[in-house]
C-alpha cells in the first residue's frame, strides 16, 4: 500500500509563514533530524520520494470556469495551511505508515501537521478502466503497473 504524507503548517496567515519560513533557515540539528528520519525510511525500503516546497518559490493554483482550466488570483489566497513537503511511503497498511508518521521529527514549521492519504491502486480500479489506461495511457500504464 503506497501512502502520502503531507507537511503542514496550519497557520491563519500562511503568506507570512512562507516569508518568515524563506527568511529563517531550520535549526542544524533539527534538519539533521529530518534527513535522518529520510534515512531511516530509506533503510527501511520504504521510501518511495520525499521532496520539500520551496515556501519562496514560484506557485499558481489552476481552477475550473466554463468547463476549462483557468488560471485563479493569487496562489494561496486564503489558505489555512502552508503545505510545506511530502513524503511518498510504501508500506503494509494505514497503521504503519501512521507508525512513520508518529517517528517524524517536529520543530520545522512546515511539518506541524501531517496528513496520511492512501494513494490509489491498480486494484481500486476497475477492470474496463484499467483497459481504458492502457488503450490510451499505454506508457503512462505501464510505469503505474511497475508502481504497485
Amino acid at each position: 500500500m503506497r501512502f502520502m504524507i503531507t507537511a503542514a503548517r496550519a497557520t491563519d496567515d500562511a503568506k507570512h509563514d512562507a516569508q518568515a519560513a524563506a527568511d529563517a533557515p531550520p535549526d542544524e540539528a533539527l534538519f539533521a533530524a529530518y534527513m535522518k528520519y529520510n534515512e531511516d525510511m530509506q533503510k527501511a525500503g520504504v521510501l518511495v520520494a520525499s521532496e520539500g516546497l520551496n515556501p519562496a518559490g514560484a506557485r499558481a493554483r489552476v481552477g475550473i470556469s466554463g468547463g476549462k482550466r483557468v488560471l485563479l488570483d493569487g496562489p494561496f489566497a486564503e489558505s489555512k495551511e502552508l503545505v510545506g513537503g511530502f513524503y511518498l511511503i510504501e508500506v503494509g497498511s494505514k497503521e504503519e505508515a501512521i507508525a512513520w508518521a508518529l517517528r517524524c521529527p517536529v520543530g520545522l514549521g512546515s511539518a506541524e501537521v501531517l496528513t496520511i492519504h492512501q494513494m490509489t491502486e491498480l486494484s481500486d480500479i476497475p477492470p474496463r478502466f484499467r483497459e481504458i489506461i492502457a488503450e490510451v495511457a499505454p506508457t503512462w500504464s505501464v510505469s503505474f503497473s511497475r508502481a504497485q
